[in-house]
């Protein structure tokens, strides 16, 4: 009885397969591109999320809304300016603020010319200046008088 794995007559016997490279060797150029980029992306995504999310101080600021406008390139924000006197006739302290919601700005533009309260949240170490030129950010407004 032949034997079933042996060759036919004349043929050189088959060699096993050359092991195939591990994952890691065949892609290491992706996978190390990846990591230069993934990593330093998810990084940058926390600390947005931590220094948006936490607030380090909030309050009310009372004045004149002198400049308001959109700003940005690729992210818009409204950067404004609030001019605060506290005796008639002497020179008002700017505070300069951001505000991120369209809303809160149509607020303060129906508002311009008279005094209003801004509330304001203050969030420090913001990475860019994507949501805002200033660590200051209104998220509410009221007319006074």
């Amino acid at each position: 009885m032949p034997d079933v794995n042996s060759a036919p007559l004349g043929s050189a016997p088959e060699s096993p397969a050359p092991p195939r490279p591990s994952l890691m060797r065949r892609h290491w150029g992706k996978l190390t591109l990846l990591t230069l980029v993934l990593i330093p992306l998810i990084g940058m995504s926390l600390w947005v999320l931590v220094t948006l999310s936490y607030t380090y101080s909030e309050g009310v600021r009372t004045g004149y809304v002198q400049k308001l406008s959109s700003k940005g390139w690729l992210c818009k924000t409204w950067e404004g300016e609030l001019a605060m006197t506290t005796v008639p006739g002497t020179a008002p302290q700017i505070f300069n603020f951001s505000v991120r919601g369209d809303s809160v700005a149509q607020e303060i533009e129906k508002l311009a010319g008279s005094q209003v309260s801004l509330f304001y949240k203050e969030h420090r170490g913001v990475p860019t200046s994507c949501f805002g030129e200033t660590t200051y950010f209104v998220d509410g407004v009221r007319g006074t008088k």
